[in-house]
């Protein structure tokens, strides 16, 4: 393979730039062709940002759950948090909601549907993710079968799945036995699913069948990067970028598994204050997370790569206002909808 342009690039704060304002809980973004993104939003939809910098928030009911919550760790616990988007076929916006523990398709104009709520009878779960495939079929993760979700930021609490939704069909499990599934994307030949262990503190990589069955398990990179990973996204040299949340951070894995630092937003004591709670056994305090985090993007939680060239790189976060972006020395591997 040519040599990676990857391969000693990184970003200092000096290099973001920042675009959308009074974002609420903007976990994850789309972006489009034209410049548009749209954010996740803990009102109970998305926030659309113009390219021109106008924005507009689109859902089917304000909620204020997260906004007007007394506690900062309540916010993170109560109320509707759209979380994963992906955009369907057509154009309407795939959610999962991890607050509601749903999975919801919206209209442009805010029209939304439960699609399901529950598998075989019992609830889903903590959904946390989906991505969209050429197929049309959706991979969708699901973090932990314990509401709460906190209490399974654990070493000991490994419930996490995967779904497979083909519309018209019964939603399946795929993959289970994770370790706080996060987010998912798949490569650019749509061989194999990466999954975010996020309490694995790794990335698992499933080949997937053509009847979209998942084999062959492994870890992909570093068995254990000594942090909480969030979000993961390709770019068109096949590097896996991914985040650190809470300890925010943002690297790279090469297609050899060596891992790269892109950007860190952390300390070491920061580090270690999160990883001896951590390896306690007991689910690690929120009230103590809560004390950590960077100040570009707080709590990072995703990359999307965006632009007319899709070398600009948008930052998502769960405690952030606004989305951090820079410049890729190289494009992302452009998703499905682009």
């Amino acid at each position: 393979m040519a040599n990676n342009p990857l391969e000693g690039f990184s970003v200092g704060k000096q290099d973001f730039a920042f675009v959308g304002e009074d974002l609420q809980r903007p976990e994850c973004i789309l972006a489009e062709r034209d410049g548009t993104l749209w954010a996740a939003d803990a009102r109970g939809g998305v926030v659309r940002i113009e390219p021109g910098g106008g924005q507009s928030v689109i859902t089917q009911c304000h909620e204020e759950a997260f906004s007007a919550t007394s506690s900062d760790a309540e916010r993170f616990v109560s109320g509707t948090l759209p979380n994963g988007l992906a955009f369907a076929d057509n154009g309407d916006i795939w959610i999962s909601n991890f607050g509601t523990d749903c999975l919801e398709r919206m209209r442009r104009d805010g029209q939304t549907e439960v699609v399901f709520d529950s598998l075989d009878g019992q609830p889903i779960g903590k959904v946390n993710f989906l991505a969209r495939d050429s197929r049309n079929r959706l991979w969708i993760t699901v973090s932990t079968m314990i509401p709460d979700w906190p209490s399974a930021l654990s070493k000991n609490v490994v419930d996490g799945r995967v779904l497979l939704y083909e519309p018209g069909q019964p939603v399946r499990v795929v993959a289970d036995g994770i370790h706080f599934t996060n987010e998912c994307k798949l490569d650019a030949k749509e061989e194999y699913l990466y999954v975010v262990q996020t309490c694995g503190r790794n990335v698992l990589r499933f080949r997937i069948e053509d009847d979209g069955s998942l084999t062959e398990r492994e870890v992909f990179g570093p068995s254990d990067h000594g942090r909480f990973i969030d979000g993961i996204a390709f770019d068109s040299h096949g590097n896996l970028w991914g985040t650190y949340i809470m300890a925010d951070g943002i690297f790279a894995i090469t297609p050899a598994g060596e891992r790269l630092m892109i950007f860190d937003d952390s300390s070491p004591t920061e580090e270690a204050r999160i990883d001896a709670a951590f390896q306690t056994g007991k689910p690690v305090a929120i009230d103590m997370l809560l004390q950590c985090g960077g100040t570009i993007a707080p709590w990072c939680a995703s990359v999307t790569f965006g632009g007319p060239d899709l070398r600009t790189v948008y930052v998502g976060s769960l405690r952030g206002t606004r989305i951090p972006y820079f410049i890729s020395p190289l494009p992302g591997l452009p998703m499905v909808h682009w």
